[in-house]
């Protein structure tokens, strides 16, 4: 049965919810509970009346005393509980609260607090978010959709739990992800939490740890492989695109074996993208263009590294090539050259054995005939760095300090104003910090970050922020365009659309103190123009609604949910 439905008075214009539960049960349902903001009238109508203290009280009142008691906690993992057991009570309030404070609660309910709280799942969960699919299960994908009770679904975020950020596989417990990327979807574009769903596919988990816990929630048995791991994702898709044949799919945290075969398989049958993959270059792309403009130079005249070739450097290496050949007519292959990836063994030479995703940039073995460097082995990092010349150095190995002192002062000795970008997370896993950058190369580096870091005083004293290369300036815009211009695709222009507009909002003065993305605080805005910016490149490519760009803006803004309370109307659903 349909928890709710969102109608419009014809008589009134009112907006409100057709609501057919009544009592205890209406106020058992996060998505519908209003707590002692419930006016009398309703009271009276659903059987509220006596099941709460008689006084009225509004969203106001009730932030107030959130914020009061999230004031009193003293660990980040008890603030993230307290805010999650919120989500569950009341999703409104929830919502109010976390769209006001956006900046300071981000750390909280996404990294890096959340891969603590995903360690502690089966630990601290109060109450199932989304939906579970299992073998057990998946046969009944349909059933399982239906049950939800949602009128219509627009937007999923589906993970396996294999890769849970710098973490591994946490099984069923990877679920926290999905929550909390839900969660920020709707507190940065609007989107509103009924047409949302996290979905956990839990195909086991190979942690000992979880197995061996009597308290894992997950099913224990170790994790499902080969062609049977396949017929299960394709069963679930098929279900999906039964029930919500328009709903936008987002890949999270699936080990890199997984993650290119799933998004090649399906980037043309469902609307669908995956954040780690192509969110994480697309912000990425977004803040080397802004250091392009504050360096008044091309990103073609430099020579990048990437350190951690997995999914998430694939994805910024893609980025960067399709920003070089959009903005400045590099073909394809020349820039893929001026990429040197380097993984676990050392830099990806001609050779070696290599992924499909990672082959397109293997270095040929012309490249470092002439560099000192012994021809029995793969250049490590330090002497990539020194003999490439390297001008851009970019982190996603979630190796701790692996960006040492020798390193950075190399890239300062290689251009005058060296870019560093430490994309590891959370913090105690990032390459450097912004102080250690700073420190080896006079002030000069731009520099940012995967994880937050607070403002600190520079080698000159003058007071430094870091910009943190956080994909909430990506996704949730991303989603939001896409769904509101009715693309049937997401394209690898679409995203580049999507960097330049970001970098295109970090302002003159904010650029000159080094920032390289603008303030979160103006998430909302960055999320609006972004989702602008995507509907109008999928119009141009074919694959998007055919409207002015006055129309869509205006589809995008009345999109874009406030949180509020709705009136309701007691009526009888099918």
């Amino acid at each position: 049965m349909k928890r709710f439905e969102m109608r419009v008075d014809p008589l009134t214009h009112e907006i409100y919810y057709a609501v057919p539960l009544t009592g205890s049960a209406l106020l058992a349902d996060p998505l519908l509970n209003k707590g002692y903001a419930f006016p009398l009238a309703e009271r009276a109508e659903f059987d509220l009346t006596g099941l709460m203290a008689d006084s009225v009280g509004d969203l106001d009142l009730q932030v107030q005393r959130t914020l009061g008691n999230y004031a009193v906690k003293t660990t980040d993992l008890g603030r993230y509980v307290t805010l999650l057991s919120l989500l569950d009570r009341n999703e409104t309030l929830f919502y109010t609260v976390l769209t006001r404070n956006i900046e300071k609660m981000l750390p909280v309910v996404y990294t890096p607090t959340v891969g603590q709280a995903c360690l502690e799942m089966s630990h601290i969960i109060r109450r199932y978010r989304g939906i579970y699919v299992t073998p057990n299960t998946v046969g009944n994908i349909e059933k399982i959709l239906e049950n939800t009770g949602l009128p219509n679904i627009s937007l999923m975020v589906a993970t396996d739990g294999e890769r849970i950020l710098g973490l591994g596989d946490l099984g069923a417990d990877g679920m926290g992800i999905p929550v909390g990327k839900i969660a920020l979807y709707v507190a940065a574009a609007g989107i509103h939490p009924a047409s949302t769903l996290p979905v956990c596919i839990d195909v086991g988990t190979n942690n000992e740890r979880l197995l061996n816990d009597p308290l894992y929630i997950g099913i224990r048995q170790p994790r499902l492989t080969g062609q049977a791991y396949y017929d299960l994702i394709e069963r679930f898709v098929q279900g999906v695109r039964r029930v919500f044949p328009r709903a936008l799919l987002q890949w999270e945290d699936f080990g890199r074996q997984h993650a290119f075969p799933l998004l090649e398989r399906y980037k043309n049958r469902i609307l669908s993208f995956n954040d780690d993959i192509q969110g994480t270059g697309a912000t990425a792309a977004a803040a080397l263009c802004t250091a392009a403009s504050i360096r008044n130079r091309s990103l073609a005249d430099d020579r990048i590294a990437i350190y951690g070739f997995g999914q998430a450097g694939s994805g910024v290496a893609n980025a960067i090539v399709t920003m070089m050949h959009e903005q400045g007519g590099v073909p394809i292959e020349e820039a893929r050259r001026r990429i040197y990836p380097i993984d676990i063994n050392g830099l990806l030479v001609e050779g070696m054995k290599a992924e499909d995703y990672q082959a397109n940039f293997v270095q040929p073995k012309s490249v470092i005939a002439d560099w000192p460097v012994s021809k029995d082995r793969s250049p490590s990092l330090a002497e990539v760095v020194k003999h490439g010349k390297i001008t851009i150095l970019i982190g996603l190995s979630t190796q701790a300090g692996a960006f040492d002192e020798n390193i950075l002062k190399t890239m300062g000795e290689n251009t005058d104003r060296p870019i560093i970008l430490a994309l590891s997370n959370p913090t105690n896993r990032s390459e450097t910090t912004p102080e250690a950058v700073m420190k080896a190369t006079n002030g000069r580096a731009l520099v940012a970050t995967g994880s937050p870091y607070a403002p600190f005083a520079g080698p000159d004293g003058k007071m430094m922020v870091t910009s943190q290369c956080n994909n909430l300036y990506m996704f949730p815009g991303m989603g939001l365009g896409a769904i509101v211009c009715q693309a049937t695709r997401i394209t690898h222009r679409m995203f580049h659309a999507a960097s330049c507009a970001v970098s295109s909002m970090v302002t003159a003065e904010q650029r000159a103190k080094g920032m390289l993305l603008p303030e979160l605080t103006n998430i909302r805005d960055v999320s609006f123009t972004v989702a602008l910016a995507v509907a109008k490149q999928a119009r141009e490519d074919g694959y998007g609604m055919i409207a002015s760009d006055e129309h869509l803006a205006k589809l995008i803004r009345d999109a874009m949910w406030e949180p509020h309370y709705y009136p309701y109307r007691r009526v009888k659903l099918d």
